[in-house]
């Protein structure tokens, strides 16, 4: 390649540090090269959600500036037509900035600011990187600062992958557990705590107890999204508000709630919003407490599809893949361990973002990338997970005969004895008939004087998995 063709393939930008020579045909500039070069740590971008939240604030921001009249109609159409072309997916390799970058997202903001300001200018007749008639600073900055506007992109972008990602996922498997809870109401099996055989329960009242969680999940992801709502922008630098018009971030707010049809407004303490991450930590806690509750569903279906011969086998679970590469015929339950990941991906976010969360000092803190990425990550997976548990195992779970035939042999049975004969007295006949391998019926046939008609009454498993007026007597 000769010099002059070298030449031709980039341009001469420069910032307060000096020159830098960027490749001709890109759409960021200096700054965004400088962070290029700062941080080639993991060679992984922004999320793709939060590039979208920054755009729609810096669109947001430039007609708020021109109500305010603070920016002129040309420069404002040319910067909302570049910041829907990159919402709408057209410049996403102009924004290669490593998350593991400056701790305040300053060089994602320079990127934004670098790209739309270059593609306006080239809609208004200009070329890439130049700086006039719009400046990325001046115009699409405007009344703007990384400082408040990064934070308020992560919460936006967590409030649009919860409404559009999150809750729908949940919504979906609280549905398919509760119609699961509805077929398979008439089984009746051995409950278990401990692990070991406790008295029975309807295997529709356990897959109810699964969707009890599911919407109990989705209640305290409500309540993180409504803390999410309160946004950082209006504070700039350190909270004061210096440079931006007091009108600038409620307007914002008011376009951003518009088009997103969520609930976005200003703090009422911008020294709080920007200064910690308190609100991101918090979600990322209830993310957890979602994974954790969805942890005890994977592995509960997992022990009851155990077996099929082996073990429990009181459900089977649908084939979705040979389970083994050894052993013909074999049956893992795969999406619900691949939902168990997920889980444990989540807890490990939640860690992540617990750490980072706690770096703040005095007026800034300084950890939002790396909390971005773990908490958008999180609300993204178990969305996806959640609906994925839904349509591939639960809908298509069956309850086999075992369940219900391991009922007789149950011990604890004996549980519905103690009213009538006293809990020594059970206590005893379930000992006997562990020692021995009869039946409770069998036992207390022996042991009690109680008739066969009676005996069928108490240990009718139907009556035991409801509340009954049965009262433990004084003495037996």
């Amino acid at each position: 390649m000769s010099q002059d063709t070298a030449k031709a393939n980039v341009r001469i930008e420069q910032d307060s540090l000096g020159p830098l020579e960027v490749p001709a045909d890109a759409y960021f500039g200096v700054q965004s090269l400088r962070a290029m070069h700062n941080f080639p740590v993991s060679g992984q971008p922004m999320p793709k959600s939060f590039i979208k939240a920054h755009a729609l604030i810096k669109k947001a921001a430039a007609l708020t500036n021109h109500e305010l009249a603070l920016l002129d109609a040309q420069r404002t159409g040319a910067i909302c037509q570049a910041v829907d072309e990159i919402i709408a997916g057209q410049f996403a390799d102009q924004f290669p900035v490593d998350v593991y970058q400056t701790g305040s997202g300053t060089s994602t903001n320079m990127n934004l600011n670098e790209v739309i300001a270059s593609r306006a200018n080239e809609i208004l007749g200009g070329k890439r990187g130049d700086k006039a008639p719009i400046h990325p600073n001046d115009h699409v900055n405007m009344g703007q600062s990384s400082n408040d506007t990064i934070p308020t992109s992560l919460h936006v972008a967590a409030l649009m992958e919860i409404h559009q990602t999150l809750l729908p996922g949940i919504a979906r498997l609280q549905a398919s557990l509760e119609k699961k809870s509805r077929e398979t109401w008439a089984v009746i099996k051995t409950g278990r705590t401990h692990l070991q055989d406790a008295t029975p329960i309807r295997m529709g009242q356990e897959f109810l107890g699964y969707a009890g969680q599911m919407q109990r999940s989705a209640e305290r992801i409500k309540a993180a999204a409504a803390d999410l709502s309160e946004v950082a922008l209006g504070g700039t630098a350190v909270g004061t508000g210096i440079n931006a018009h007091p009108q600038f971030a409620p307007r914002v707010c008011q376009l951003l709630s518009q088009w997103l049809s969520v609930n976005i407004k200003e703090t009422t303490n911008h020294f709080q919003a920007q200064a910690t991450l308190d609100a991101a930590c918090f979600a990322s806690g209830v993310l957890k407490t979602v994974a954790v509750s969805l942890t005890k569903i994977c592995n509960d279906i997992r022990w009851m599809s155990c077996g099929p011969r082996a073990g429990l086998g009181e459900i089977e679970i649908p084939a979705v893949q040979p389970g083994s590469s050894i052993m013909p015929g074999k049956v893992n339950p795969v999406i619900a361990e691949s939902a168990l990941m997920v889980c444990q991906r989540v807890i490990g976010n939640d860690a992540t973002v617990t750490a980072a969360a706690s770096a703040g000092n005095f007026e800034l803190i300084v950890t939002i990338p790396v909390v971005t990425l773990a908490l958008l990550d999180s609300i993204t997976l178990l969305g996806r997970s959640a609906e994925n548990l839904a349509v591939q195992c639960v809908d298509g779970i069956t309850a086999t005969s075992r369940g219900p035939a391991l009922v007789e042999a149950g011990l604890m049975l004996a549980t519905a004895l103690a009213p009538v004969i006293g809990y020594e007295n059970a206590a005893g006949i379930a000992k006997q008939a562990a020692k021995t391998g009869q039946t409770i019926r069998e036992v207390a046939a022996v042991k009690t004087h109680l008739t066969a008609a009676k005996l069928s009454e108490l240990l009718d498993p139907a009556t035991m998995v409801e509340p009954s007026n049965r009262v433990l007597p004084t003495a037996g």
